[in-house]
């Protein structure tokens, strides 16, 4: 067992074989993380002092990362006590993570390559999740992929999906050709740290890409049932896509929402914001010092904001990001 202690003063024990997030999360010290795979950079701290190997190659780290210390959290194991320059989420606590049965209640599309699912849980064992949360949906022969909820709690205790094709992918011909009403599946989840905090009086910002906009969805759907206590000084969404019909889903009627839909292969019809989201929000010269940024979807776009917006002026704490990212066999 090796002592690892983190900025806030916290520490955890891991086992010599156990990623740090993984020893973290079972000691109840709550990091961000997203993908777990190594993949995105949620879970990226600095080591201060000690030795860490890593099990997997680190792609959400740039080679300047790497060379100032930085290390991703859910592919490294400790070699000794090991001190990281790293935030917890303080007194945060995470619904238990559970496998469980589903069925498929509906399938919907709601465009050409995207389809809404909503899934059905056994009566007597709802999922306890926070808007925003993704889930592990595992197919026939043991086939998983990663979703984001697309809805807050809600009195049905179902869960619902938007999953997008990808191109030669095993489970998007499941879902898009073989998936009928009442399969049966297995969910395993919650999972990820992509939830609201500290949002009282700030401007919130949701950036979005095309089904990242699912748990910006579950987040609107809870911002309204929160006291005026709770609630944000303002909401704007900007949710980006390459051409209109990539835009499926109309935003709420919240009293503090604005929404900016962006395309970047718009037509000539086109009378909306144009280009990438994190460019229109900056040409929008936001009070960056007030503002928490929340950003799903693609990796790329996740990289480009958080650089773009901690340049000018964001504090790296404010920014939050659930990254898409495809899995290594599709």
């Amino acid at each position: 067992m090796h002592t690892v202690t983190i900025s806030s003063g916290k520490a955890f024990e891991a086992h010599g074989s156990e990623r740090l997030l993984d020893a973290a999360l079972r000691q109840h010290v709550v990091l961000d993380y997203s993908c777990r795979t190594g993949r995105c950079s949620s879970c990226k701290g600095r080591v201060l002092s000690g030795e860490t190997v890593a099990t997997h190659e680190e792609l959400g780290l740039s080679a300047e990362e790497r060379a100032q210390g930085f290390i991703l959290t859910c592919v490294r194991e400790a070699r000794g006590p090991v001190a990281l320059e790293i935030d917890d989420l303080g007194d945060v606590v995470l619904p238990e993570t559970r496998t469980m049965p589903c069925r498929i209640q509906s399938l919907e599309r709601l465009s050409d390559d995207v389809v809404r699912v909503l899934l059905r849980l056994p009566p007597t064992s709802p999922l306890e999740f926070l808007p925003g949360q993704y889930i592990d949906v595992i197919g026939i022969g043991g086939l998983r992929r990663s979703y984001s909820v697309a809805n807050a709690p809600r009195q049905d205790k179902q869960i619902e999906l938007h999953i997008r094709a990808v191109p030669g992918g095993e489970m998007s011909r499941y879902w898009f050709r073989e998936a009928k009403v009442n399969d049966l599946l297995r969910l395993r989840g919650p999972s990820g740290t992509f939830f609201l905090r500290e949002q009282t009086g700030k401007d919130l910002v949701l950036l979005a890409t095309g089904t990242g906009i699912a748990p910006v969805k579950a987040i609107l759907e809870n911002l309204s049932t929160l006291d005026d206590g709770a609630q944000p000084r303002s909401v704007t969404v900007y949710w980006g896509g390459r051409e209109r019909g990539d835009l499926y889903w109309e935003p709420p009627d919240l009293p503090r929402l604005r929404f900016v839909p962006v395309l970047s292969r718009a037509d000539d019809g086109w009378t909306g914001a144009r280009g990438h989201v994190q460019d229109v929000l900056l040409s929008n010269s936001p009070d960056l010092e007030n503002t928490l940024v929340y950003a799903c979807g693609s990796d790329a776009m996740i990289h480009s904001a958080q650089a773009q917006l901690v340049a000018a002026g964001l504090s790296p704490r404010h920014f939050h990001s659930d990254a898409f990212v495809c899995s290594a066999a599709t």
